[in-house]
């Protein structure tokens, strides 16, 4: 997490281990390299937001949402300022993630389509 400051990594911390039931699953899923040989990290500082998971490789958001967040224009700002900085944004409802096959074939087709590294 480098150049970010001391309060973003606390909360990056602290919501790390407070996760919820969606992304704990989705978690185990895609940790270790487990997608196609891609990294991902959970709970990642980018530009003043805490991102759920992001593959900085292929620049891929992750982010696992409940109820709270429908049509919210806050989180349309937030998508809208991190594709202008490059990441493609896969919001996924905590139902959807549990129903992990298919949002795993989603992060799939998304990976091979996105630019950057291998």
């Amino acid at each position: 997490m480098r150049g970010h400051n001391e309060k973003s990594i606390r909360l990056a911390r602290r919501l790390r281990a407070d996760q919820t039931d969606a992304e704990t699953v989705l978690w185990n899923r895609i940790r270790n390299r487990r997608v196609d040989g891609h990294k991902f990290v959970r709970q990642e500082p980018i530009i003043g937001y805490i991102c759920d998971f992001v593959c900085r490789e292929k620049r891929i958001v992750i982010e696992v949402d409940g109820g709270q967040h429908n049509e919210s224009a806050t989180y349309a700002m937030r998508d809208e300022r991190l594709r202008e900085k490059g990441y493609k944004v896969l919001r996924f409802w905590n139902n959807d993630v549990l129903n992990t096959e298919g949002v795993l074939l989603v992060i799939q087709a998304e990976l091979a389509m996105a630019g950057g590294g291998t």
